[in-house]
Order: structure tokens, then C-alpha cells, then sequence
């Protein structure tokens, strides 16, 4: 597992402003149950359909933060790709998706900064009826190019 070189994303040489992905998510149960699961969050507005159904939303919503899952999974996947780290994120949630819904991400590229090896994603996101439920702005450290094995000084000092 350790040994096998993996494959990484795009470098920044090989980002351009106008890089985009799209992706559609459908989420499921088992998406919201290891979600909850995992970080042992029971905010009732997420899992309790009579809760729920008395106040504005009328039906359990999917955790924004979940949403945020979504897109990082995106770009550490997808743009850049395996590799990449997310340096600051800046998500807003103008309507909340529900449970069974469907999330249609989509992503562009909107800026480089090569001095700081960073590049800056658009995000979108919209549920099946076409609302929009999450926008904003990503920075993001795209992936380092591979290092030959004998590029630090002293590789083989000990052959």
C-alpha cells in the first residue's frame, strides 16, 4: 500500500483559469448515517422527520458541513486532484438540501497565484429543482510535482 506510487492530480503548470468539473451526488441514507455516525452529531433537524416537520424546512436537511465534504472530496479526487489540500474554504447555503436529494456540483477555476502555489475555485452547488443550495470560494494547494528519488542531498549516504 505504502510502496506503490500513486498517481497525482494536475500541477499548477498544468491548471488554467477556465478549468472546471461537474458532478451530481445523489445522497442516501447510509451517506447521512455515516455522517452522523462518524462525527456523533444528532442535531434533530438532521434525523427526526416529526422535529422537523415543525419548523421552516418541513423535512430532514443534509448537514451543510456535509456539503462541504462533497466538495472537498471533489477536489482532492477531481481539480487538482490526489495531492491537493484545501488552504481556506467560504461556502454560504442559501437553501438547505433535503434528504434523498441530489446535489449538482459544479466547479471552475476563477484564479492563480503561482508565488503562493495556490488556486482559487468558484463553487456551485444545486439541488434536483435546480435551487441553488451552497456558493462560494475555495483556495486550494494544488499537488507538488514528484521528486526524483535522488534529489535531497544525502539519499544514498548510507550505501
Amino acid at each position: 500500500m505504502f510502496t506503490k506510487k500513486r498517481k497525482i492530480g494536475r500541477t499548477i503548470d498544468g491548471l488554467k483559469v477556465g478549468d472546471k468539473i461537474e458532478l451530481t451526488k445523489e445522497v442516501e441514507d447510509k451517506d447521512i448515517l455515516l455522517y452522523l455516525g462518524f462525527t456523533d452529531d444528532a442535531n434533530p433537524v438532521y434525523i427526526q422527520h416529526d422535529y422537523a416537520s415543525r419548523t421552516p424546512y418541513e423535512k430532514p436537511i443534509v448537514p451543510q458541513i456535509m456539503l462541504n465534504g462533497f466538495v472537498s472530496s471533489v477536489i482532492s479526487m477531481y481539480l487538482p486532484g490526489p495531492g491537493s489540500s484545501i488552504k481556506k474554504i467560504s461556502l454560504s447555503y442559501p437553501k438547505p438540501l433535503y434528504h434523498y436529494g441530489t446535489l449538482h456540483l459544479k466547479m471552475e477555476i476563477s484564479g492563480i497565484d503561482e508565488k503562493e502555489h495556490s488556486v482559487f475555485l468558484k463553487v456551485y452547488g444545486k439541488d434536483e429543482l435546480d435551487d441553488e443550495v451552497l456558493y462560494g470560494e475555495v483556495e486550494v494547494c494544488p499537488p507538488y510535482p514528484w521528486k526524483p528519488i535522488t534529489y535531497d542531498e544525502g539519499t544514498f549516504e548510507n550505501f
